[in-house]
């Protein structure tokens, strides 16, 4: 089965990759070998969210098709970020991080999206609508694609979300 899966990346400390741009860059390399990547967002820097007395972050967001189901997905991405230097059991919630990837949306291969919860995983991820870090690059690649518990499209779950937040949350296209 072919899904198409939705990954947010994100970075504020350097790796073995290089600056948080390159990290960010290799990742998406990397996950090249989990499926294929379809699409991808150009880079935003943008501001902390919640631990705000750290480094600003590079993020982006891919589309990736994979024979892999949700978990073992989650699975390699938490790999994956141990690959690059990540250990999320000793990482301050919100704090720095040399990489961070969420699987935000899945789409299981007759289109419909994926609606989970287990105690590792939630889809969609439960902050989506709520974080522009993530909207902005998601709707730049993917616009039209509908919240499925929403029912909202990116774009417009992006232009409600900024009405709300202002210049509260910088977001600035750095790709």
């Amino acid at each position: 089965m072919r899904y198409t899966a939705f990954i947010g990346l994100g970075s504020n400390l350097a790796s073995s990759a290089g600056t948080p741009a390159e990290t960010v860059r290799a990742a998406i390399r990397a996950l090249g070998t989990q499926g294929s990547v379809m699409a991808q967002s150009s880079l935003y820097r943008t501001a902390p969210v919640g631990y705000r007395e750290q480094p600003f972050f590079v993020n982006s967001v891919v589309c990736l098709t994979t024979d892999l189901e949700p978990e073992s997905l989650l699975g390699e991405l938490l790999a994956t970020e141990r690959s690059f230097g990540r250990d999320r059991r000793q990482s301050v919630p919100k704090g720095p991080r040399s990489l961070d990837l969420d699987l935000l949306l899945v789409f299981a291969p007759q289109g419909g999206a994926v609606l989970y919860s287990s105690p590792t995983l939630t889809l969609p991820h439960p902050e989506l609508a709520n974080r522009r870090f993530v909207l902005q690059p998601l709707a730049e690649i993917a616009p039209e694609i509908q919240h499925p518990v929403l029912g909202k499209t990116m774009r417009q779950l992006l232009g409600e979300l900024s009405r709300k937040l202002g210049d509260l949350e910088e977001v600035t296209r750095i790709k």
